[in-house]
């Protein structure tokens, strides 16, 4: 194995003037070695790990996928898979299950040469310690080979549709790196947690930039890799940089302090989505550009289908039908976001079923509380004052029971304190609200989102929940994993307990189909099928508005999920 190479770093003495410098307020930059400027960025939280197997939170993730990369990604205008590590897209056979991919010629920050080697030894680790997230995907894959120092090929169990999207889109690391601490991890108690607590000061990836500086709880500083595959390259109709000498990672904690920092100008660019009560002191600047994107999540009401009223149809239909999303998108985000109607949001274009089953749409509160009754009525509901009274005028309801008069008292909501996320908290509570309308016995329960993921996904103890996904990947496969029969046991993915075997054997063909035009139209019958059955109702996906300072840099590129990414990162000039 080859040594690592030294890494340039510039001396100590700089790094604590510039973190003093820049934590006064100064506006001159110090002189860095590289080209170009330093984009200074503003964010709320430092990464809690750049150890690659434990980077699960979000602050984490975004600087990772600045060190390492994988073979493939996704472009910013369709959404469609490129080559990155790899020099082309694989060579698929069917009959052996195998793909061939050939790589190109790139080396590591540390200087040294990334090989074939390197692809097959990540794959070797993450199959042999079983690592979260990472495992899954490559679970299926029964044996890697080098064939040269820029081929390698992998041989399957069976067809496998997410193999390119979602198992070559994992980050590669360095063997040289990583054999050490692997030896030493194999020989623990607990292989995989002393893999993973690792602390990795300098991770060596192929990326753009790398580890310079971590002043903890202070700033981060990321250096342009100075050998970096990538320079002077086009892909997807953009000629790669990095054209910046480096990144400034600034610790703000808050978003008040965050945002009084972009407006001064200690900051470029504010790496989160700006609340609405932020935009109004924003839009009128003309320091400041506001970009307005899509992300690509996913927030909503899930059902427990394990117990009354929720597994019967008929209720679930009934509460979609009065929960109002325009209101939740118009009076609680300010309209910032937009109502959802499949679980695939409107983003992910290629994927997303526009006709979806839209329950209560363009109905008055007066016109839902008539409709949903009539569903409970027509379903075996009963009231002993009904929301409806004789005359067809809504009244206020009392007491309503099950078919059979089956007792409803003490139904729970779920939702995370408004300390953790106020949007989902006030959407419980207006749901609740709507619920009482109809006569349904509901109170709404704020709990600590971590004794609420126990309950609702570990206990399977609820009633109704509020939760939300805030990135979910451009690949839908979580159609499968999110309500398949198979995932319906303690801490799977199937909190609602939602079982349908046509749509198992949907899912099932999801995950196996090879042409994507016949596994596009698989994945949106799968999103019809659950418009209808309800094991979520979809609410609402929030706006995300990105601010930076318009005197400072251009060629952000705009594409689901924001601006924050490699292409932009990637992109970027100093503005003349």
């Amino acid at each position: 194995m080859k040594n690592p190479g030294i890494m340039r770093r510039i001396t100590g003495v700089a790094c604590l003037l510039l973190g003093l410098a820049w934590l006064a307020g100064m506006q001159t930059a110090p002189v860095w070695a590289g080209n170009g400027p330093l984009l200074k960025v503003g964010v709320l939280e430092e990464p809690k790990s750049l150890n690659a197997w434990l980077a699960t939170d979000v602050w984490s993730s975004r600087v990772i996928r600045m060190i390492y990369e994988p073979l493939y990604v996704r472009e910013p205008k369709n959404l469609d898979l490129v080559p990155w590590l790899a020099a082309a897209m694989p060579q698929y056979d069917p009959q052996a299950q195998t793909y061939t991919i050939k790589l190109r010629e790139a080396k590591w920050s540390d200087g040294s040469e990334f090989t074939a080697d390197d692809v097959a030894y990540t794959a070797w680790l993450i199959q042999a310690f079983k690592i979260p997230l990472f495992y899954d995907l490559w679970d299926t894959v029964t044996k890697v080979e080098v064939l040269d120092p820029r081929s390698v090929r992998f041989t399957l169990k069976g067809p496998l549709a997410t193999f390119v999207s979602r198992t070559l889109a994992t980050p590669i690391v360095q063997r040289a790196q990583w054999e050490a601490i692997a030896e030493k991890a194999s020989q623990a108690d607990k292989p995989l947690a002393r893999l993973r607590e690792t602390k990795i000061a300098k991770p060596i990836g192929t990326g753009p930039f790398m580890l310079s500086q971590h002043q903890s709880g202070v700033l981060m500083h990321l250096q342009s890799n100075p050998h970096y595959w990538g320079r002077g390259q086009t892909i997807a109709g953009i000629q790669l940089g990095p054209h910046i000498q480096g990144m400034l990672l600034k610790v703000f904690g808050t978003a008040d302090a965050a945002i009084l920092g972009l407006r001064k100008g200690d900051i470029d660019f504010y790496w989160n989505g700006i609340l609405p009560g932020y935009l109004a002191e924003l839009k009128d600047n003309k320091e400041i550009t506001l970009f307005h994107g899509k992300k690509s999540a996913l927030y909503f009401l899930g059902f427990n289908l394990r117990r009354p009223p929720m597994n019967d149809l008929a209720f679930r239909q009934a509460v979609a039908t009065l929960v109002d999303k325009d209101f939740i998108v118009d009076r609680i985000l300010q309209g910032a976001g937009e109502a959802m109607t499949s679980v695939v949001p409107e983003g992910n274009t290629y994927f997303h079923h526009p006709k979806c089953q839209a329950w209560g749409q363009g109905l008055t509160k007066e016109q839902r509380i008539k409709a949903a009754y009539e569903i409970l009525k027509k379903a075996g509901y009963t009231w002993k004052t009904p929301p409806v009274d004789a005359q067809g005028q809504v009244q206020k309801a009392e007491l309503m029971s099950g078919p059979n008069d089956a007792n409803l008292e003490g139904l729970t909501l779920l939702t995370p304190p408004s300390d953790y996320d106020p949007n989902r908290a006030m959407a419980g509570m207006m749901i609740q609200e709507w619920l009482k309308d109809l006569g349904v016995p509901v109170a709404a329960r704020p709990m600590a989102f971590s004794a609420m993921l126990q309950q609702v996904k570990s206990r399977h103890d609820f009633d109704l929940f509020v939760l939300g996904y805030g990135r979910l990947n451009l690949d839908p496969d979580y159609l499968r994993t999110f309500f398949s029969s198979g995932q319906d046991k303690p801490g799977g993915w199937n909190m609602s307990g939602y079982r349908n075997p046509r749509y198992d054997e949907l899912a099932n063909r999801s995950e196996e189909e090879m042409d994507p035009a016949q596994r596009r139209a698989i994945l949106r019958e799968m999103q019809m099928i659950l418009s209808q059955d309800l094991p979520y109702l979809p609410l609402y996906n929030p706006a995300l508005v990105e601010g930076v300072r318009a005197d400072r840099f251009a060629g952000w590129v705009e594409m689901v999920d924001g601006i924050g990414n490699n292409w932009s990162f990637l992109n970027l000039k100093p503005v003349k």
